[in-house]
């Protein structure tokens, strides 16, 4: 039996986008390998948000061309990200790379692979553009016991944002039909998922171009109240809405469907509006603190957190400082910080005003130090309360711990057992470990 392994960088759409395409292997008599040192196809799973995350994948390749020539059999790819921004040119720039799959043609991975084991050898590149791609994303590769999923709901992005290239790699906007994604989650939830993440570039956008608004609900309400019907299912989440068509219908959903979490990830990227400006932002700082004010009106503990970018160009020292301050008064519950990496194909990539590395760097700590502070004194706020937490399994630093995460994505650590994994527990907050939370066990 021919043997697999995939290697994912960057996202959980690349991670869905892996465990699709991992599934379809097993289908076709793979088995999937957590080493590549035994693995008869490699596959790299390919980011281009960051360069940083290119130059590992880069590397890293470079690396298995000695595997490749010790054994002239193994098959060596890209997909993803990476994949279809440079489609040829990585086959041309590494003499032992087989195979580069972009984005919209995953579904045609194991295809080509077969080929190339076949008795005739060929190179291949298919970055093509593909309808209906969206709809092929809807295959689970599950663990045993496992009680979180990702569902894959849409593809693309429309925004256009000065420093990213996503909408290049990904496409235009494009949206699987309500009733396929219910039918997944079913499909999820009777093998044994308890809490679903709906994942779209820009999710709260969901099928605006194919589907009308019902009642004042925009499609992707809609397809929270379908998704939320689902028997069994206790929990969804939701990643990542664009605070431009953040409507006051998603707010009401979020509080009145109990099974929507509380928890809203919401990227602002800067604390500027003449920074939000360049980067092709169409919203203003006082707008994004009113979608905050209004979800903290509305859901109570809804838990905040964000995406900036740091030493985008042009940015002054002064708007680096309302960054701060935004920051400071937002307080988030967590916050994903960025310094800016030019991309190639975007507009950022050439304006004038580039920072240096080490003060982008230098902006990147002072962030860091004013939101981890935040953080920790919201942990602390939560010692000797008592908590509902769904249990996914052993804690991946401590395997006589298990860990789970609370309704606004807190994560709890317990001396728990197997027979805890996939059920709401209610815990007691005993302590706060750095980041995460202790939980009593007396109550277990």
């Amino acid at each position: 039996m021919p043997k697999v392994y995939i290697k994912t960088y960057g996202c959980q759409m690349n991670e869905r986008d892996s465990e699709q395409v991992a599934r379809q292997f097993q289908e076709r008599g793979y088995e999937l390998t957590s080493t590549e040192m035994d693995a008869d196809v490699i596959l790299l799973n390919t980011c281009s948000v960051r360069d940083q995350a290119e130059q590992k994948a880069l590397s890293n390749m470079q690396r298995l061309r000695g595997m490749k020539r010790e054994n002239p059999n193994l098959v060596l790819g890209f997909m993803g990200c990476m994949a279809q921004s440079r489609g040829k040119e990585l086959l041309d720039r590494l003499p032992d790379l087989d195979l580069v799959v972009g984005t919209q043609r995953f579904h045609r991975t194991v295809d080509h692979v077969e080929s190339m084991r076949g008795s005739e050898r060929m190179r291949i590149s298919d970055v093509k553009e593909e309808d209906g791609s969206q709809n092929t994303i809807r295959d689970h590769l599950l663990m045993p016991n496992q009680v979180t999923a990702f569902v894959s709901i849409m593809q693309g992005c429309n925004m256009h944002c000065t420093f990213c290239i996503v909408p290049s790699t990904r496409g235009e906007e494009r949206a699987r039909p309500i009733s396929e994604i219910v039918a997944e989650v079913r499909g999820l939830v009777a093998r044994g998922v308890r809490e679903v993440t709906l994942l779209g570039q820009i999710v709260n956008f969901y099928g605006r171009h194919e589907f009308p608004v019902v009642d004042g609900k925009t499609p992707f309400v809609q397809l929270l109240e379908a998704v939320h019907a689902v028997e069994g299912l206790e929990r969804i989440r939701f990643t990542s809405p664009h605070p431009s068509g953040f409507r006051d219908d998603l707010i009401d959903a979020i509080a009145r469907l109990p099974k929507v979490c509380e928890h809203v990830h919401l990227p602002v990227q800067s604390g500027s509006n003449r920074v939000l400006k360049a980067m092709h932002r169409p919203y203003t700082v006082e707008k994004y603190k009113e979608i905050v004010q209004k979800l903290r009106d509305r859901v109570p503990n809804v838990a905040i957190t964000t995406d900036v970018i740091v030493g985008f160009p042009t940015e002054t020292e002064e708007e680096f400082q309302e960054t701060l301050n935004l920051a400071r008064q937002i307080e988030f519950d967590q916050a994903f910080v960025f310094r800016y990496s030019p991309r190639r194909d975007t507009p950022a990539a050439t304006m004038e005003g580039q920072h240096a590395e080490k003060e982008k760097e230098r902006r990147n700590q002072e962030l860091l130090a004013i939101v981890n502070a935040g953080i920790k004194r919201k942990l602390e706020t939560q010692v000797g309360k008592e908590v509902e937490i769904l249990v996914e399994g052993e804690s991946k630093n401590n395997v006589s711990r298990f860990t789970g995460r609370t309704r606004n994505n807190q994560i709890v650590v317990f001396p728990g057992a197997e027979r805890h994994r996939g059920q709401l527990l209610k815990v007691r907050v005993e302590q706060c470990l750095g980041f995460s939370l202790l939980g009593d066990p007396d109550i277990l």
